[in-house]
Formats: structure tokens, sequence, C-alpha cells
């Protein structure tokens, strides 16, 4: 018999285990090397630097954007369905199947792709998979531990992810990803295996390496966690939606319930299009390299997950709501900075061509995000 603890393990592999979509997909490895893919695509379509950046960013954008909203319509949907059936597990097996599909494709993301909606497609299709896989382990929480201790296990569970994301991000800059001017690591080396830098194979490779990792690293919650008793009589499919469709409507009882749902709604979101435009803001507007990206994310995660451990504890004494706020309120602040930088200026004053402060904020402003959004989400799940 799995003991508790061994079951709690369990379900921290997950996070470890999926991490690496967040870390080297969407944000600070394929992010980047998308969008410098798409400006020399849409550049040889004949706009200048400036519009081919804008283009390139708007579109990665809109796929994100639909991305989403595909998930936010199957989110509650299936997840009632998987409530009301009691099953959950088969539904993390179908959608870990997404996410591996999906990140293995990436692979065939060319420097000089003739279209660009395949690496959409993609991407999108191991993202979905990600979040419904995220949905239903987050569902089994409850399961795992007292409520008063649900805050202690929600940061740990996204300080051990966020540990796993920095393991993996280091080992892609250090022996896979090249820079595209030197065509080198991090390390000054060539991609191991072979990997061909000219035709960014080592950076292209990020995709495969991320569903080994999460194929690797599944084993222990398969292994461990199970699917826990259903506390109620079992419903049929219709039952459970006509359960959602009242519950919707229940929450003008709840106000505090119906509060959360719509502002984390916006908060997530915000936060949400911060990770996935991170990197190509990085690109496009600052200029970075993929490597310059990837130390970025190590900065990043390495502070989501020491204030994840940290907020773990202060949700468990004060609850959620005041860790989310004070978070919610750094990003507010760290967001209007970044919205005044650039490479030449902040807020406007103009700096010196060798001025290294735009990216020394820049860095710091990815500390502080690191630091704040792991600690609301890990609330958030609370």
């Amino acid at each position: 018999m799995v003991s508790a603890r061994k079951r709690i393990w369990g379900w921290f592999f997950f996070d470890w285990a999926s991490q690496p979509y967040n870390t080297l997909l969407l944000t600070f490895i394929f992010g980047p090397y998308f969008a410098e893919v798409a400006r020399g695509y849409f550049a040889a379509q004949g706009a200048d630097p400036l519009m081919a950046s804008a283009q390139a960013q708007a579109y990665w954008t809109g796929g994100q954007t639909i991305t989403g909203l595909t998930i936010a319509v199957l989110s509650p949907v299936l997840g009632a369905i998987a409530d009301g059936t009691g099953r959950r597990m088969i539904w993390i097996w179908v959608f870990s199947a997404m996410y591996v599909t999906g990140s293995v494709a990436l692979w065939w993301t060319l420097p000089d792709m003739p279209s660009l909606i395949w690496p959409i497609l993609w991407f999108s299709l191991g993202f979905i998979g990600m979040e419904m896989a995220t949905t239903f382990t987050n569902a089994l929480m409850p399961a795992l531990t007292r409520p008063e201790d649900m805050g202690k296990v929600s940061g740990s569970g996204f300080a051990f992810g966020y540990a796993g994301g920095v393991t993996a991000l280091v080992l892609v800059l250090f022996f896979l990803a090249e820079s595209g001017s030197t065509g080198k690591t991090f390390i000054g080396i060539e991609p191991l295996f072979g990997l061909d830098p000219a035709m960014r194979e080592g950076t292209r490779s990020v995709g495969p390496f991320t569903a080994i990792w999460y194929i690797v690293f599944m084993v222990p919650f398969f292994l461990w966690v199970k699917e826990p008793r259903l506390s109620g009589p079992r419903r049929k499919v219709s039952e459970s939606l006509a359960f959602l469709v009242q519950s919707i409507r229940d929450l003008r009882q709840r106000r505090s319930l119906a509060a959360f749902l719509v502002s984390s709604m916006f908060y997530r979101d915000a936060l949400n299009s911060v990770y996935g435009l991170g990197g190509a803001y990085a690109s496009n507007v600052m200029g970075w390299t993929v490597v310059q990206s990837g130390i970025f994310g190590i900065l990043a995660a390495v502070t989501a997950g020491l204030a994840c451990w940290a907020g773990g504890g202060l949700d468990a004494r004060f609850g959620p709501k005041p860790v989310i706020a004070v978070s919610v309120c750094v990003l507010i602040s760290v967001i209007v900075v970044m919205v005044g930088l650039t490479p030449q200026s902040l807020f406007g004053v103009p700096l010196a061509e060798t001025s290294r402060l735009p990216d020394t904020i820049f860095y710091i402003c990815g500390a502080l995000i690191g630091a704040a959004g792991g600690t609301v989400q890990a609330a958030s799940r609370t």
C-alpha cells in the first residue's frame, strides 16, 4: 500500500514533469526561437524589421488566444464530467498524450518555415494537454492532505516544479540550445549528439527533450497517485453537466466564490500573457538571444521556487487571499516598469547607447515576476 507521504510526492512529480512546457517551450527557449522564425517569415514577405517583429508577436499572441479560449471551454465541462463519474486519472493519461505529441512535433519548426500555422498548432496541442492535465491533477489535492495543510502542499508542489524547470533549462542551455550568431551553447560548445547549429537543431530539440522529460518523471505520479474514492453517487454525463449549470447559477448566493472566480480570471489570464509573451518580448523588443532569454528564465524560476516554498507557509498561516493580493500588486508594479522600458530608454528618458541599465532592470523584473507569479499560482490553487 502506498503511504500518504508517497502519494503527495507522486503528486509533486507532476509539477516537476510538466513545468518544462512553461519554462522551455512557452517562455524562455521555444517562444524566443519562434519569434526569430516568425520575424524571418514576415521579413521574407516584404515587412520591414519593426513591422516583422510586431507581426511575429501578434501571430504568437493570436495562437495563444485561441488556445486559451479552448481551455476555458473545456476545463469546466470536462472537470464536471470527471467529478461526476469519479474518474480523473484516465483524463490525465489522455492529456498527457497530447502534451507529449505536441512537444515532439515542435522539432519540425525549421528556421525557414514556409508556413507558421503548423508550429502554432503543435504548440497549442501540447499546451492544451498540459493545462488540462494540470486541472485534473489539481482536483486530486483535497484527497491527499487535510484542508489546513493544502497551502503548504500546493506551495511545495509549485516549488518542486520550478526546481524541475530550472534543472531542465540549465541542461538545455548548457548542452543543446545554440546562439543564432555563434552556433555555440551557453558554455561555448556545439550542441550534443551531432545536432546541426546551422539548422538550429539544438534549439529545436527542446521539443523532444520536453516530451522525454515528461514521460520519465510522470512515472512516480502514475505509480504512487491513485484515483480517490468518489464521496457521493456517480452521475451520468448529462447529470454532471446539469450539476455544472446549477453550480454556476448558485454563484449568485456564493458571492465570495463568485468574486474570486471573476477576479482570478483576469489576474491569471494577465499572468499567462506575461509568461506567454515574455520570451517574444525579450527577443522582439529587447533584442535578446535565446541564450540570454534562458538565463533570464533561470533567474525567474529560481526566485519562483523559493517564493512558492515561503508563500506556502504564509498561505497556511494567513490564508491564500493576502498572498494573492500582495503578489498581484507586485506584478502590476513590475509590468508598469516593463512597459516603460526599451533598450534605449526608461519611461521616455533616453539612456546612453552602451548603458546596461535596461538589461539589468529587465532581469530584476524577471526575478520579481517569477516570485510573485509563483506565489499567486500556488495560493490560487489552494
